[in-house]
């Protein structure tokens, strides 16, 4: 799959020390922006809320991630005289037209380059060769990079629709257990009385209570996922049905993985292709032994953030060939 850009990422006219590119990760959870010079040395950062445009919408989506960019611009035109964006990287969550539309709309930000948010934990697990990664964060994802340089993308497929080994995935798991629990038909467990502390309602709130807690929220993928650090406390402190719960979940992603592999590369390549986990949840101490033995991929947790994995592509376009 190829990213959504009408003209890929190529290098600029010759370095100097006012022309500047900019790099963004769009997220659910924050939007990221950085400006780097013609080394690859970040000189400017602003963060902003999350926007992505399946969770608050397009229209406040597009403001924050706009009002994001323009807010960098100023400050590395306020710092540096005669300051020239020559190119944007715009990775975003959700939407992938929506990105496109956003980034068409930029103005005085040089070539503007849109693709999915996967690409930047990609770099970080691949240093740009093929391979893959997992990612589990509010969602969860697979992407990949074949040996002639394309990108794959599985999964994402948004909170609604489960995202396993995902913080909402397993925040919904833990929910249904507890409805389960106080209905009857399952045997109590920690995570009953940790949902229900959780919901803040009253020590004797029902099953009923609970479900309209979380269906009754403004924002119920958010509530939902904020319950993945109480169940992976609770998995790590060796409470078995949290940890189960954890593995299936967890075991979910990995099969849609062995899939996305599987299907992009040789059997023979499996053991040496670069693999790497990523997001709060797939390198959380409980989660990464869950990978080992389980799959021929030597899954191993990335290091570095995903703004880390932009400003890579960026000084990576730098020096890359122009396309005739």
């Amino acid at each position: 799959m190829q990213p959504d850009s009408s003209t890929a990422p190529r290098a600029s006219a010759p370095a100097s020390r006012n022309v500047y590119r900019v790099g963004v990760d769009a997220g659910g959870t924050k939007t990221e922006c950085i400006a780097i010079d013609d080394t690859g040395k970040i000189i400017a950062r602003h963060l902003a809320p999350g926007c992505n445009p399946s969770v608050l919408g397009p229209v406040v989506a597009r403001q924050i991630a706009t009002a994001a960019v323009e807010q960098l611009r100023t400050e590395v035109t306020a710092a540096n005289a005669g300051a020239i964006i020559t190119h944007t990287h715009l990775y975003g969550a959700g939407n992938r037209a929506f990105w496109r539309e956003t980034g068409e709309a930029l103005a005085g930000f040089g070539e503007v380059f849109t693709a999915d948010d996967s690409q930047p934990v990609l770099e970080l697990a691949t240093h740009g060769r093929s391979g893959l990664v997992l990612h589990g964060g509010t969602g969860s994802f697979v992407a990949a990079r074949t040996l002639d340089g394309a990108i794959h993308y599985a999964g994402g497929t948004g909170w609604r629709f489960g995202d396993p080994g995902s913080g909402y995935d397993l925040g919904r798991r833990a929910i249904q257990r507890a409805l389960l629990e106080f209905q009857g038909w399952l045997p109590p467990s920690r995570l009953g009385p940790a949902v229900r502390a959780y919901t803040q309602l009253a020590d004797t709130a029902d099953a009923a209570a609970l479900t309209r807690f979380f269906y009754y929220d403004a924002e119920p993928n958010r509530q939902i996922a904020g319950l993945a650090p109480t169940v992976l406390r609770l998995a790590g402190e060796g409470d078995a049905t949290a940890h189960d719960l954890v593995a299936a979940s967890i075991g979910d992603l990995l099969a849609l993985a062995q899939r996305v592999a599987a299907k992009l590369f040789s059997p023979e390549a499996l053991a040496q292709l670069p693999a790497g986990l990523s997001g709060p949840i797939l390198t959380h101490p409980v989660v990464v032994p869950l990978f080992i033995g389980r799959s021929p991929l030597a899954l191993t947790p990335c290091e570095g953030v995903p703004i880390e994995g932009v400003r890579r592509l960026l000084a990576r376009a730098i020096s890359a060939p122009r396309s005739p």
